[in-house]
């Protein structure tokens, strides 16, 4: 452990600053520089700095310091900081001072005559100034006084002089300022208002500025090996002070806290616990000069937490208004509180190491006693105990030692955040509550947190915890509480399942639920039993089986009618999104109508956690008919913004998927190890199967089986089989790697698996390859003829962006055989702008009808094939790139080499046949050279550039050499 962090952090722009002006004072260009910040922000370790700079660079360095303690000495920082230049000796009797000698002696012994002139501070100012230059020795001086804030006012006076005349010696004053108010603060102000000095303001350093001083406190290599906890609390306590930093870090380690073994720093205690004396002592002393009703009012305000209400401190502690602003005003003033802006009425303590000192100084009983009069302030200023107020008076109590009742206030305040989707709040409050009523031992009140509990669990990703309290909630099913309150649970431990994946758990619950409630009476089991259905219909949706679509959607209909008649808005918007995915493979329509059904109902009972769920729909709608991120990248903003991992790593999966699909394999592959880190450890199994699904399509989509196959094998090993991913992965990433090894009869054969899967588990992904890329193989197999390609166009699914690309280049080949050319055509050029995000489907599905276009005699399968070959040469993926060039062949093309250069050719001119010489002839041709001309240029022969002139009219399509002329200065000027 260093005393001191070995590197100045986070103070790179002002040391250098500080060396400009050095710098500028060596070659006679003085000033002042004023380093103002609040107590323990680092003014004299920058200060260090400087003065080792200095003395580097050769200057002489004078330093004083200003100080409280004993009588006050006119002149001490001056006096100390001028009398080091005796101490090397150096003669000083022959200095060229002449007058101003003798004044000096009001501040160096050795030259007081024992006479007091009545020399004004303008006097003393230039003397000292003449001194200063006089033994600069060529190199400049550094003039530093510390504490400038303690100063006495003749020092004040001689510098105020000084300041202003500075400039043209080789004197760099440098002087350290508490921002609290004070003469010398003033003098600083007034100087850099008026150009005659600079003034350095010191923030408080940053969160990762402070975990680097801990690291390098603690001679770490990296924060992987400091605890988080450790760097989280010092963060919390010292607001980015780097002296509290230290004395904090020295306070863990001094107190046993934070130990170093051989496996490196780790924490061993309550880190909360221990202030350090020194400081506590030092801030105790500040508090002890505002008198002993300034003492408790503090005190007071420390029970109520860091930040605190004055009406609730008034009310506890019975001080009038003008005692009590004045004892405010005094605290302001000695920086021990400042106003928590922009709430009105609320300060907080500036550092919480003040409120811990305050506490060293309290019995637990008086603690106890202001925190239960501080409860019921709360609770008569607010009976309602509305927004934070809950949680607040829940706190007091707590502190007071009434527990049940803190128990039944954190639980109240916890489903208050939950409903406003406050989901890390809910689970803290939450969890406070369930620990307080579990020793409570009362069952009914614990069953009530339970209820909220185990949802803000799920939505924060915590399902480890969610699923460790199974057996609490077996315990609770032999004490004595309702049917309809078991059964709840039952079901909100059943979503916590389906939402971790775990299908055979989940309904395990439901079974449980609708078990025990067939003992809750009529009604209230009928409103009990939508929430076990709408959950239940989650579940038929995931779990394995034939008619799973068609169970979900009866189980979510029922629930959304018993919704509608007992006003259930929660259950209600899960059943309508479900819906809602289930009617989108027949009406995209009708899937909307319902999602916007769901998000009105949301928006209007305030349930912002059902917002965010049908928002995330429409925006997986959205994408999945034209291929639009937008609405995703909204919803996981609010996911990010309420705390739900659920929502946010879904979103993260497809937006995985999107990119692969994009041909984005880069971004793809980052995001998808990022993101796969993540939801293995959370366990969150649909994620990671999106995800690995995505991986194995990427790797499938570069043309490598290996890694492909690896990942399906990950993919298997999180209950892969029967899921709704499966069919994905096989058609996205088997099909499509069959196709990229030139095999369609095992990449048709795979599709046909693809169908059996979704005719025993039908998915609601719809992206396999079913309602596009299989129509189009088959068509050109021979296999499917207008009538089969009708019915799959007419379906929804066969709408969706990229299956509809394969479905029109489907039905050009049909175009085609029909003898349609032009018509065949057009629908190729119809297909290639719905392709356009996804390049490689775009450029295979090019080279799969190339062959059927060339034998109907219609398109352009020799720009087709050329565009493949080249797109897919460019990425290494052999096997296509070997057919396209075996399909020119055949086709009697010519097949290019690829030369350096080649992918600077427009594609419209690459597909053309153009060879990148005959492209810098094209170019040339925009400034209408002659022959001549661009054989000199390209040293080549004049008859060799007319050659490639002619070659160029051909394959553009030129009408002469006019026209050629024309369209390289459109391409130049584009």
């Amino acid at each position: 452990m260093r005393s001191h962090t070995p590197s100045l952090v986070g103070r790179d722009p002002q040391l250098a600053q500080l060396e400009r002006a050095m710098a500028e004072a060596r070659q006679g260009q003085g000033g002042a520089v004023f380093l103002v910040g609040e107590a323990g922000v680092g003014k004299s370790r920058l200060a260090a700095e400087a003065v080792g700079g200095a003395l580097d660079s050769g200057m002489r360095v004078l330093r004083g310091r200003s100080s409280t303690t004993g009588p006050a000495v006119p002149f001490r920082p001056l006096t100390e900081a001028l009398m080091s230049l005796f101490r090397g000796g150096e003669p000083m009797d022959d200095l060229p001072l002449g007058p101003y000698r003798p004044v000096l002696g009001r501040l160096i012994p050795d030259w007081d005559t024992g006479e007091r002139d009545s020399s004004s501070m303008v006097i003393l100012g230039e003397a000292v100034l003449r001194l200063l230059i006089a033994t600069g020795r060529g190199q400049g001086q550094l003039l530093f006084l510390e504490d400038l804030h303690d100063a006495d006012p003749e020092t004040l006076g001689v510098l105020e002089y000084m300041v202003d005349n500075l400039v043209y010696t080789p004197v760099l004053l440098v002087a350290t300022v508490r921002t609290d108010i004070s003469d010398a603060l003033d003098l600083a102000q007034s100087a850099r208002r008026r150009g005659a000095a600079a003034l350095v303001e010191l923030a408080p350093l940053t969160r990762p500025q402070v975990h680097e001083v801990i690291a390098a406190q603690l001679g770490a290599d990296s924060l992987d090996d400091v605890p988080a906890e450790v760097l989280q609390r010092l963060w919390e306590d010292s607001a980015g002070s780097p002296y509290l930093v230290e004395e904090l870090l020295q306070s863990m380690i001094g107190s046993g806290a934070l130990v170093q073994g051989p496996g490196g720093w780790r924490a061993v205690a309550d880190l909360r616990r221990d202030v350090s004396s020194t400081l506590a002592r030092g801030i105790l002393r500040r508090i002890d000069r505002l008198g002993a009703q300034g003492l408790t009012l503090l005190s007071a305000a420390a029970v109520l937490g860091r930040r605190f209400p004055l009406s609730v401190l008034q009310r506890m502690t019975g001080v009038d208004d003008r005692a009590l602003l004045g004892h405010l005003h005094a605290s302001v003033a000695a920086r021990l509180v400042v106003p928590d802006e922009p709430a009105p009425d609320w300060y907080s303590f500036r550092h919480s190491p003040t409120v811990k000192a305050l506490f060293t100084q309290m019995t637990p009983g008086q603690r106890a006693d202001l925190a239960r009069r501080g409860a019921e302030a709360v609770e008569e200023l607010h009976p309602a105990l509305e927004s934070d107020w809950c949680a607040l008076a829940a706190g007091l109590r707590c502190e007071a030692g009434d527990r049940v009742e803190a128990g039944l206030l954190y639980a109240d305040a916890g489903e208050r955040a939950l409903a406003a989707g406050a989901l890390n709040s809910a689970v803290t409050l939450l969890s406070r509550a369930e620990g307080l009523l579990a020793e409570a031992s009362d069952p009914q009140a614990r069953a009530a947190v339970l209820e909220n509990l185990l949802p803000a669990l799920a939505e924060s990703g915590d399902f480890a915890r969610a699923l460790d309290l199974v057996d609490d909630l077996h315990a609770l099913d032999g004490a004595g509480l309702s049917a309809v309150r078991l059964a709840t649970l039952h079901a909100r431990l059943a979503k916590v399942a389906h939402t971790a994946g775990r299908w055979s758990d989940g309904n395990r619950q439901i079974a449980r639920a609708r078990e025990v409630l067939t003992a809750a009476p009529g009604e209230t089991a009928e409103v009990t039993t939508a929430a076990v259905d709408v959950t239940a219909a989650y579940l038929a949706l995931d779990t394995p089986g034939p008619d799973r679509t068609q169970h979900a959607e009866k189980l979510a209909r029922s629930a959304a009618d018993i919704a509608e008649r007992h006003g259930l808005p929660v259950v209600a918007c899960q059943a309508w999104e479900l819906l809602a995915t289930v009617a989108r493979e027949r009406d995209p329509q009708e899937s909307a109508a319902m999602l916007q059904q769901a998000l009105t109902t949301a928006e209007r009972n305030r349930l912002p956690l059902q917002r965010m769920y049908a928002a995330t729909r429409m925006g997986g709608n959205a994408w999945l008919a034209e291929g639009d991120t937008s609405g995703l990248l909204a919803a996981r903003q609010e996911a990010l913004r309420l705390g739900s991992v659920n929502i946010v790593h879904t979103v993260d999966g497809i937006l995985v998927l999107d990119a692969v699909l994009r041909g984005e394999n880069t971004s793809a592959r980052a995001v998808s190890e990022e993101c796969l880190a993540v939801v293995r450890r959370l366990r969150l199994a649909p994620a990671v199967r999106y995800v690995l699904m995505a991986r194995a399509t990427l790797e499938a989509h570069r043309g490598d089986r290996v890694a492909m196959e690896a990942a399906l094998a990950a993919f298997a090993e999180w209950d892969g089989a029967g899921s709704q991913e499966e069919p994905l992965s096989l058609g996205l990433a088997r099909v499509f790697c069959s196709l990229l090894e030139e095999d369609r009869e095992l990449a048709r054969a795979e599709l046909g698996t693809v169908l059996a899967l979704e005719a025993d588990n039908p998915s609601t992904y719809h992206l396999s390859g079913t309602h596009g890329l299989v129509l189009l193989l088959d068509v050109l197999a021979g296999h499917a003829d207008r009538v089969r390609h009708e019915e799959i166009r007419a379906t929804a699914m066969a709408q969706m962006r990229w299956n509809r690309q394969f479905v029109h280049l489907a039905e050009a080949v049909l175009l085609g055989r029909e003898g349609a050319g032009p018509r065949a055509a057009a629908a190729v050029e119809t297909a290639l702008a719905v392709a356009e995000p996804y390049p490689l489907a775009q450029h295979l599905g090019l080279r799969l009808i190339a062959d059927a276009a060339h034998e109907d005699g219609w398109g352009d399968p020799v720009g087709w094939l050329r565009r493949a070959e080249h797109y897919f040469h460019e990425r290494d993926i052999a096997a296509v790139t070997g057919a396209c060039r075996a399909g020119l062949r055949r086709l009697g093309a010519p097949v290019h080499q690829h030369r350096s250069g080649t992918s600077g050719i427009p594609e419209h001119l690459r597909t053309q046949g153009v060879t990148v010489r005959e492209f810098d002839v094209f170019r040339l041709l925009a400034e209408r050279l002659s022959n001549k001309d661009i054989a000199d240029r390209l040293f080549i022969s004049p008859r060799t550039a007319e050659k490639h002139i002619a070659s160029l009219i051909t394959k553009t399509g030129a009408a002469n050499r006019a026209d050629l002329c024309a369209r390289s200065a459109a391409l130049r000027d584009g």
